[in-house]
């Protein structure tokens, strides 16, 4: 797995409760939105140039998680559907997104409560974000598409010991998706800010040479009561899942979560905290 050329954007606030829960809704306060359901703002957590500073780092990986330096950072998972998309410009602009393939992300996050931007609190080196190495093919990003049928579980590891770390969540429970989501993506590249936890968007894209293709993290999901008093220690496994709700049960899920070991059409991201 090697995107090293591809640009890397979150999507924040896109599942209800999630800021909430992750102490992150009052660095949004400010931000104001056309909707109360709408997501707050797009996110950098990688940029192919030099000239991007500590967003330059790769930070991708499908089987580590790096532990931060500073040992007294709370890290948590956050588990999410990542979608790789063509990127089209026009003028230097982007006029639209393809999505052509999806799967199992972990958007892992340091709660750093005084940090400026929301990118310092997800890239701070190699091996420090998630994606599985199983991805599954995208036709249509249309309601009705295959990805309408899957769902999103989260679980977490520790001395043998498997727990449910988020909601097991539909697809369909983001905010904003389809459609909606690929426009407000692209008026977010073209025109989003660089105001408070927000970066300019479109100066990251010109400096990396206009990318033409990109990873979009779409939202993390809530919390379990577990998950949301929990942070990750070294030892500890970080297990996301990106399943066909119509094929498989949560219970499967679990077992397979349990044993670590997942069929070829379900995007698993299993990764070691070291």
């Amino acid at each position: 797995m090697n995107y090293k050329n591809v640009i890397g954007f979150g999507v924040a606030g896109n599942f209800a409760g999630h800021l909430e829960q992750a102490g992150e809704a009052n660095d949004f306060l400010a931000v104001k939105t056309q909707e109360v359901v709408q997501p707050k703002a797009i996110f950098p957590f990688y940029v192919p140039s030099e000239k991007a500073g500590f967003l330059s780092v790769y930070p991708l990986s499908s089987n580590k998680l790096r532990f931060p330096d500073n040992s007294g950072d709370n890290l948590q998972i956050e588990p999410e559907i990542a979608i790789l998309c063509h990127v089209i410009y026009q003028n230097n602009q982007v006029v639209k997104l393809i999505p052509y393939s999806f799967g199992a992300y972990n958007d892992c996050s340091i709660r750093r409560p005084n940090a400026n931007k929301i990118c310092e609190k997800k890239n701070w080196g190699a091996e420090t974000k998630g994606l599985s190495d199983t991805l599954i093919p995208l036709t249509s990003f249309e309601l009705g598409g295959e990805i309408d049928k899957y769902r999103i579980a989260c679980f977490h590891r520790r001395e043998e010991k498997t727990e449910i770390y988020g909601l097991d969540s539909p697809a369909l429970g983001y905010s904003y998706f389809h459609t909606k989501l690929l426009d407000w993506i692209v008026d977010r590249m073209n025109n989003q800010p660089d105001q408070g936890p927000m970066n300019n968007i479109a100066e990251l894209l010109a400096i990396a040479d206009y990318p033409t293709e990109e990873i979009i993290s779409i939202g993390a999901t809530r919390y379990t009561e577990f998950g949301e008093s929990h942070y990750l220690q070294k030892g500890d496994t970080s297990i996301v899942v990106v399943y066909n709700g119509e094929k498989y049960t949560k219970q499967q899920i679990l077992e397979m979560a349990q044993a670590q070991s997942f069929p070829d059409d379900i995007s698993a991201l299993i990764q070691q905290v070291i």
